[in-house]
């Protein structure tokens, strides 16, 4: 059965199971590694990517939900890492070992999307489902915020 998906702006007929995790395709059919394996339960976020602008969980997203639909990865959120989330994350020093970070930036980016001045508590609503082993918590939610343009906290 062949699928049909926009990927970083790309559209592609995928011969591949409906049931395959969306994950999956990105790594291993498209190549596309900047989306993590973390869980495998949709319970970390290290594999958030956006599924027509919301941010989506790939690890337990059928490749049938994504069908007919844009998906944006880590690696086309900008192709030269000029995002001002990105560039917030650089800035900021946030990562350490970075594994989780493309979930993070990933839901970062979707944040401001819908809201681009987020306060404190929304912050912390929306980047509680990432889990960072290092604890750079403070770190990403001031790079959000730098992001975001606020300053004076």
């Amino acid at each position: 059965m062949s699928i049909r998906v926009r990927v970083n702006g790309v559209d592609h007929d995928l011969d591949v199971d409906p049931e395959m995790p969306l994950l999956w395709v990105l790594r291993d059919v498209l190549g596309l590694t900047g989306t993590k394996y973390g869980c495998g339960q949709a319970l970390c976020g290290a594999c958030v990517v956006h599924l027509d602008g919301e941010a989506v969980r790939t690890c337990v997203l059928p490749m049938r939900r994504a069908a007919g639909k844009t998906v944006t990865t880590i690696e086309g959120l900008s192709t030269d890492g000029s995002h001002p989330v990105q560039k917030a994350w650089l800035d900021l020093a946030v990562p350490q070992c970075g594994f989780c970070q493309s979930g993070q930036i990933m839901t970062a980016a979707a944040l401001l999307a819908k809201n681009p001045k987020p306060i404190d508590a929304q912050i912390d609503e929306s980047m509680a489902g990432n889990l960072c082993r290092c604890g750079t918590y403070v770190r990403i939610r001031a790079a959000v915020k730098k992001a975001a343009g606020i300053t004076g906290e």
